[in-house]
């Protein structure tokens, strides 16, 4: 799911360079979202792998 935000936020830049700024602020809020479900699935793994020593 990260490589996906990355992918994105990649996309986002790109299109910001050539002047799409509607696809650049869609491309970067999609990134944004992505990034944010990864940090909580990451951190709920962590968690649970800490509770289960």
């Amino acid at each position: 799911m990260l490589r996906w935000a990355l992918i994105f936020f990649i996309v986002a830049i790109v299109a910001a360079i050539f002047g799409f700024g509607g696809i650049a602020a869609g491309a970067a809020s999609i990134a944004k979202i992505l990034f944010f479900i990864f940090l909580v699935l990451f951190l709920i793994s962590l968690l649970s792998g800490l509770l289960r020593k």
